[in-house]
């Protein structure tokens, strides 16, 4: 008798770009949808049923690892897991630097780590980081390795992450999302060698209910002149973010692994090289 179990793909953080990914690559597979906020990942999960597909809630805090392996705990009940999609994280805006590091940091660092111990063979993960981690000036390679291979226990012990160190929200936001692109390149290695693939994704301005809020506020005529002066001359769409996610999980990404990929219309360009320069804002 054949059996009917799925396989598993968790997503943790209950927002647009998550759940356009979760859309692509879940069909025939069971999703645990993961979120902070039990209610967005309860909406999130609604919106898919009601689309067909077979999706249930989980409430977690990734910057606790005993969370993460809880959620994993349940995962691993219902199938085996075949992909992790991890769109969780804090924005410069929305809390403290120890607080940024925290979930951005440290959180990222375990979930990579811990389902990099279960991922099935063939299977494959994403992990959403910013173009944001493109614009801090280059690091040390001795900063660059420690941010790739400290034990993510220790990784908010280091002196460079001390908040004595760390000038402001969008330094730890920077200084988190370069670590997530190390992270992926040193946890492809460990996943490898279960046959698996992690790769990162790092938007730009996403069209999401919270960049909306960022667009008609204060902020709102920095964002106008970013998308200006950025050659693609506009935000991005969550489904644009879901178009390389889809290659990058599926196998026609089956070469890809350990790799980050920038998907910001052209800002990051813009900024070192065109009318974004700092000098010329």
């Amino acid at each position: 008798m054949m059996s009917t179990t799925k396989d598993i793909i968790v997503l943790t953080g209950a927002g647009q770009i998550g759940m356009a990914i979760a859309r692509r690559m879940a069909y025939g597979k069971r999703i645990l949808v993961a979120d902070w906020k039990l209610e967005n990942a309860q909406a999130v999960v609604k919106t898919l049923n009601e689309a067909g597909f077979d999706a249930v809630a989980f409430k977690v805090d990734i910057s606790s690892k005993e969370s993460i392996l809880e959620l994993i705990e349940a995962a691993s009940k219902e199938g085996e897991i075949a992909m992790l999609i991890n769109a969780a994280g804090l924005s410069p805006s929305q809390s403290t630097k120890e607080h940024i590091l925290e979930v951005d940091l440290y959180g990222t660092s375990v979930l990579l780590e811990e389902f990099g111990k279960v991922i099935k063979k063939g299977g494959s993960g994403v992990t959403i980081s910013s173009q944001s981690g493109h614009r801090m000036p280059a690091l040390t390679p001795q900063e660059d390795r420690l941010l790739a291979l400290t034990p993510a226990d220790e990784l908010l012990e280091l002196e460079m992450l001390k908040p004595e160190n760390i000038k402001d929200t969008l330094h730890a936001y920077q200084m988190a999302k370069r670590c997530n692109a190390k992270r992926v390149m040193a946890e492809a290695v460990k996943w490898g060698e279960r046959g698996a693939r992690i790769n990162s994704i790092s938007p730009g301005i996403i069209v999401t209910p919270l960049a909306l809020d960022e667009f008609n506020g204060p902020r709102g005529d920095f964002y106008k002149n970013m998308f200006a002066k950025s050659p693609a001359g506009r935000p991005g769409i969550a489904d644009e973010v879901a178009n390389v996610a889809e290659l990058l999980m599926s196998e026609k990404g089956a070469f890809i692994t350990g790799a980050d990929f920038l998907i910001d219309g052209g800002a990051t360009a813009s900024f070192f090289y065109g009318p974004l320069q700092p000098e010329n804002n």
